[in-house]
């Protein structure tokens, strides 16, 4: 038997626009990740389609906590 779950908004995969917002950057900044590989970590359903996920993007977040400017 298969257990059915509920989607909430928590799962729903973010739009490019809404992950930005999420992590307190521009769209722009975003793209530029992207290309470089330094951003969070996302899902391309196609060519113009990108999509996140809040935990890749919260993890991505948790990754990036530093206690001074010099640590890696």
């Amino acid at each position: 038997m298969r257990m059915e779950r509920n989607v909430t908004d928590d799962d729903r995969l973010l739009r490019e626009r809404d992950a930005a917002s999420f992590i307190g950057v521009s769209r722009r900044t975003l793209q530029g990740w992207r290309l470089t590989g330094r951003g969070p970590q996302y899902h391309k359903i196609s060519e113009r389609c990108i999509r996140y996920s809040r935990e890749l993007l919260e993890d991505w977040l948790a990754s990036t906590v530093r206690n001074s400017t010099s640590d890696q």
